[in-house]
């Protein structure tokens, strides 16, 4: 198979292409600017392109296929020429699929939780032997590529990601893929420059159960009523199987875990990371896999890449790094960390980076998500607003929308001064973004 990437540098892109290269594809690609780590993993597969930006040459008749990026914009040239040629075009979902079409496909949705969750699952099946392929929408440790296709497993696991397909496939990456097994995490308004409102956001949840194939399993959080409301209109149609946040005791290296009458000894903690384990607990079930294996095989788990990844740790003083972005995921991450060390001061920092999170507009949904620290900062860069062509938000507009218990920020040094102002003995030190406050090396810090 001879394959094309347009706009191959992409986090999911490089490592589909780097996936299907291994697989025995004659895979090219192009894009007009590639970062580290995709440069360099695909410098060392050798499907590295030579020259940065498009080039119509690379369009040719003989291409049994184009894989379309969201980096690429409607008008690329090398998309016009493939439309012109007639030949296939995919987004990577869609792809995906077409690789996965005679496989027991497993995907894990939901507004939170979905990375952490499917790399839960990945880590128990590995322990198991339980051959799987997979496609996962961030970087997890002891992986060389977050994408595996081969010819031989039945299964596969994939990370469902509402947001869309390509620039030219409005449709939620989720809907592509067509479960025999789903998962739903929770529901939590996100990517509203796609979903203008939270009715039309939950509506892509509807029509991603209404995909997953007849008398298939739905898994879903019974906490969350919106969750709830969705499973249920598929009684009829499939196996329903719902969890919660399991009872467990906080130890000081971790989590004393209580299911069926059992002890299980974990290195996670935190309640959202337990009901995430829960989840995980019955999708596994459903591929034949018992409670007390999965568990057992949970015993080392330490969470996955950026989601309360432990940087640093001292005596005196922890540093955790997270993801956390959204109001429902800062809040729980927060309460999480201060659950786990009731007897240090929390000093916690957030960056507003993500186009919902610096919408004037979604901002008093963040009221109170980070009233569990001792001491929190909020941070944003005005030139970040005005890049994505946002109406322009103040610090006091940020200051009221959380609840008056934040000191914020816009440059990025005043976060270091911060950081340094609080720092004390007998600490742990949060910070998160899904960026790094424009400068800051955690590794340093």
């Amino acid at each position: 198979m001879k394959v094309h990437f347009i706009a191959i540098g992409g986090s999911a892109m490089h490592n589909l292409a780097i996936a299907l290269s291994r697989k025995g594809f004659e895979v090219t690609g192009s894009d007009d600017e590639i970062f580290e780590p995709s440069k360099g993993r695909l410098k060392k597969e050798g499907i590295l392109p030579e020259n940065i930006g498009w080039n119509v040459s690379n369009i040719t008749s003989d291409l049994d296929a184009v894989i379309l990026g969201m980096h690429a914009r409607p008008d690329n040239p090398e998309l016009a020429k493939a439309k012109e040629l007639g030949l296939e075009i995919f987004s990577y979902p869609e792809y995906i699929y077409e690789q996965s079409k005679n496989k027991k496909r497993v995907v894990i949705g939901g507004s939170h939780g979905k990375t952490t969750t499917t790399s839960m699952i990945l880590h128990a099946l590995q322990i198991l032997d339980f051959p799987v392929d997979y496609m996962v929408g961030a970087q997890l440790e002891g992986y060389d590529c977050m994408v595996k296709l081969t010819e031989e497993n039945d299964v596969i696991i994939l990370e469902g990601d509402e947001y869309l397909s390509s620039p030219i496939d409005r449709r939620p990456k989720f809907h592509l893929y067509k479960p025999h097994i789903a998962m739903i995490t929770g529901i939590a308004w996100d990517h509203i420059n796609v979903f203008p409102t939270y009715d039309n956001y939950v509506g892509q949840f509807d029509q991603f159960c209404n995909i997953i194939e007849e008398n298939g399993v739905l898994v879903y959080n019974e906490e969350d009523e919106d969750v709830q409301k969705v499973a249920l209109k598929q009684s009829k149609r499939l196996q329903l199987k719902s969890y919660n946040t399991p009872k467990y005791e906080v130890q000081e290296n971790g989590t004393l875990f209580h299911y069926d009458g059992q002890e299980f000894h974990l290195k996670i903690f935190g309640a959202h990371n337990l009901q995430n384990l829960h989840g995980a607990l019955k999708v596994v079930e459903a591929l034949g896999i018992t409670p007390t294996d999965f568990l057992n095989a949970m015993k080392d788990f330490t969470g996955a890449g950026k989601r309360l990844e432990k940087v640093s740790e001292t005596p005196e003083r922890v540093l955790y790094k997270d993801f956390a972005h959204s109001p429902s995921k800062l809040k729980a991450t927060t309460a999480a960390v201060k659950e786990q060390y009731p007897d240090r001061k929390l000093v916690a920092c957030m960056e507003l980076h993500t186009f919902s999170s610096l919408k004037k507009e979604f901002l008093p949904h963040y009221l109170n998500a980070m009233e569990t620290a001792d001491k929190a900062l909020v941070y944003f860069s005005p030139k970040v607003v005005a890049h994505k062509k946002l109406d322009p938000i103040t610090k006091k507009d940020v200051f009221e929308a959380f609840g008056e218990n934040v000191q914020v920020e816009t440059e990025t040094q005043n976060v270091l001064d911060f950081i340094e102002q609080e720092s004390t003995d007998n600490m742990v030190l949060l910070m998160m973004s899904s960026g790094n406050f424009d400068g800051i090396d955690y590794n340093e810090l």
